[in-house]
């Protein structure tokens, strides 16, 4: 074994240089792949009208479920149990049940509609439950919502 160091050899390349100038990477290639959707995915995007490329996070999907929920869980509480029950017992709001269901029943639909565009807008892999999920119970608010009509214009 030699002291001294021993000088380069004359084809070895400086690996110093190298790694400063250049990198194995090509990031200028790469691209960020583009989700491809089913017929009935995009069915979906667009009778919620979603534009495109815009995103939201699963958080954000799991606060406006939560939200409809409440406010479907409000009406529920208000309709059957309030109004048929509470009310009458202590002589107030004979009568009012009607008017201010379809007014719940109305905001519950649209809140429920806008979880589902959330749900949808952020891919959520359970979008397809809770479409089908939210779809049921705007079915059932539409009854109620045509019961409530009938009592309000019999």
């Amino acid at each position: 074994m030699s002291t001294t160091a021993e000088p380069p050899a004359a084809n070895a390349p400086d690996v110093a240089a190298t790694e400063t100038t250049t990198c194995p990477v090509d990031f200028a290639a790469t691209t960020t792949p583009t989700l491809s959707h089913s017929a009935p995915d995009r069915f979906m995007r667009r009778l919620l009208r979603l534009p495109e490329g815009t995103t939201s996070t699963a958080a954000e999907a799991r606060s406006a479920f939560q939200k409809s929920l409440l406010i479907s869980t409000s009406r529920c509480l208000l309709m059957y149990i309030v109004f048929p029950f509470v009310l009458p017992a202590i002589g107030i709001a004979k009568g009012v049940g009607p008017y201010i269901g379809v007014v719940i029943g109305v905001l519950a639909m649209l809140s429920i509609t806008y979880s589902i565009r959330r749900f949808w807008r952020a891919n959520h892999s359970k979008r397809w439950h809770y479409t089908i999920f939210g779809t049921t119970i705007i079915c059932f608010l539409i009854v109620l919502a045509i019961e409530d009509a009938a009592d309000i214009f019999s």
